[in-house]
């Protein structure tokens, strides 16, 4: 997939970074890369359907994080947050995929520690699987395609957990929206930061009717039902065309390439 980076000055280096390497295409085997060059195709106009800000500046979504609490207990239940997304045009945006990107001081959150679900499509929560990117940040697309009306809100409730074997941290969740067209691209939106901390819960209450706690992140494997889960979104993401191709491992830069 190509896809154009055209935020704005404000944006933040570690959301470009995730969205970048989620959109970044495969390097091309050493065959391919020696092959003669070919005339550069014809350039074709978007579709009408693209989202642009009438400046063209601007990002055309406005995109806000809010509700969430301030802290989650590794091994507790789940905080409820949402996602809003506002289309500040005159058109209709289609085929959106938002994109969180979870940053932690401590850099020692893992991918299966943070158990994000979105309730995007038909109110049936659906997991949000995250990769993690040469910095060490947490990186998932809601496999979800999103449409929101001109001059329009949609928001998408999303829930967070954190299992038991996560170490006491400060996280700072953002998330981009990015537009896609067969197999390009567009960045329309970037939320506000919501920060919140990872604590322990030193003293549990064996009283206490609270949603179940969520095991160490091994042991939910062991299980099979959550990773079965995560396979079948995986299934979507590639049969889908690949929708931010979170399927795929980091892509490992060639020497020289940083």
């Amino acid at each position: 997939m190509f896809m154009r980076l055209c935020p704005p000055a404000s944006v933040s280096l570690p959301l470009a970074a995730a969205v970048a390497l989620l959109t970044a295409p495969p390097a091309a085997p050493a065959a391919e890369r020696a092959a003669p060059a070919v005339p550069a195709a014809p350039h074709i106009a978007r579709p009408a359907s693209t989202c642009a800000a009438p400046d063209g500046r601007a990002f055309p979504l406005t995109t806000r994080l809010h509700g969430g609490p301030e802290s989650y207990v590794a091994g507790g239940g789940y905080g409820i947050w949402y996602l809003e997304l506002t289309n500040t045009t005159d058109r209709t945006c289609r085929n959106l995929h938002p994109v969180v990107v979870l940053v932690d001081e401590r850099r020692a959150l893992r991918p299966s520690q943070a158990r994000l679900e979105s309730y995007a499509g038909d109110g049936i929560p659906l997991p949000v699987r995250f990769e993690t990117t040469d910095a060490d940040e947490l990186v998932g697309a809601l496999t979800q395609a999103l449409t929101v009306g001109p001059r329009r809100t949609l928001t998408v409730k999303l829930r967070l957990a954190v299992t038991s074997d996560a170490v006491p941290n400060r996280v700072t969740a953002n998330a981009a929206v990015v537009q896609r067209h067969d197999d390009d691209g567009d960045w329309i939106g970037q939320s506000n930061d919501y920060r919140f901390t990872i604590d322990i819960d030193t003293e549990p209450d064996p009283g206490d009717p609270t949603a179940p706690s969520l095991p160490p992140a091994d042991e939910l494997a062991r299980t099979g039902t959550p990773a079965a889960a995560l396979a079948a979104v995986g299934a979507l993401l590639l049969t889908a065309g690949g929708a931010l191709l979170l399927a795929r491992r980091r892509r490992r830069a060639a020497p020289g390439a940083r």
